[in-house]
């Protein structure tokens, strides 16, 4: 990030007003899982392009048909035109570029055999919207599909700078391409950063939009946040594992990301702490009605 880059915020004037609506998140069966019984021939053509395509061929193992069925749902309305190569890989997703009907998107495919299924079943027990929901493993993927889509929604809502939500079919996300025609936005700690100060108080100040709309992020570091070269904003990316304030563990997981955020611009040479920043964040306390 180049000398004078001032990471403008997003006008909160153009965002809605955020609120704390309690949304339903259906994890019941969906148009996929029909898809996936029905397998017409339509459909297994395009399986079998899908795992002939060299950025999948990895992914054969953990991709079940389902899910298969879930990306060709979202060819068929419009989402996704074609697929691209991967821009990040991880034990819980990985994210593919792609053509959308009109822009570049980011296609976000959660392994439903995630290896860290325990760490998300803390962050959604606890979560109102999530009540009830039972153990199985692919539920649990599911919810956490439905849960990143519904949190990008809420932080936009409140003036947060967050990838644009666009659909989502099962276990698979499509949102709007942070990057370049060089490749993905660079995260926080990959890049040298010109102008700590202001990066610093456009963080915490997304923050504290995040907590008015009731909202933590639960996972806030360097490495969760990207530049956007073309608007000259900071992003804050996955939102999967999210919490509203009145999850049981909200201020933990707001006092850890407190200490990551203070820690990173302390070794950039700011006289910060994760106490201060912690009392700015909450200063503005959620409505009253949301308790």
């Amino acid at each position: 990030m180049g000398q004078g880059t001032e990471f403008g915020l997003v006008d909160l004037e153009e965002a809605d007003t955020p609120g704390d609506e309690w949304e339903e998140i259906d994890v019941s069966e969906t148009e996929a899982d029909r898809i996936a019984r029905k397998r017409d021939r339509k459909f297994e053509q395009f399986e079998e392009r899908i795992k002939d395509a060299d950025q999948f061929k990895v992914e054969q193992s953990v991709f079940d048909d389902a899910t298969f069925a879930a990306l060709y749902k979202l060819v068929q309305d419009g989402y996704v035109e074609a697929f691209g190569g991967p821009l990040s890989t991880g034990k819980e997703a990985n994210v593919y570029h792609a053509l959308g009907d009109d822009r570049e998107v980011a296609v976000k495919i959660y392994r439903i055999n995630a290896s860290n299924f325990n760490q998300m079943r803390e962050y959604l027990e606890g979560d109102p919207r999530f009540e009830g929901l039972g153990g199985k493993k692919k539920d649990v993927v599911l919810a956490w599909t439905k849960k990143e889509l519904a949190n990008l929604r809420r932080a936009k809502a409140a003036g947060v700078r967050v990838p644009e939500p666009i659909a989502t079919e099962r276990n698979v996300l499509v949102m709007e391409y942070i990057g370049t025609d060089d490749g993905r936005a660079k995260r926080l700690g990959e890049v040298h950063i010109e102008n700590p100060q202001t990066a610093y108080e456009v963080m915490r100040e997304y923050m504290r939009r995040l907590y008015s709309a009731g909202l933590i992020h639960g996972d806030l570091s360097e490495y969760n946040v990207v530049f956007d070269e073309t608007e000259g904003q900071l992003v804050f990316i996955d939102l999967g594992q999210a919490v509203t304030v009145h999850h049981p563990n909200s201020r933990d997981f707001l006092e850890r990301d407190c200490r990551n955020v203070a820690g990173f611009f302390s070794r950039q040479g700011l006289a910060v702490t994760a106490d201060d920043l912690l009392a700015f964040v909450t200063s503005p306390k959620p409505d009253p009605s949301r308790d």
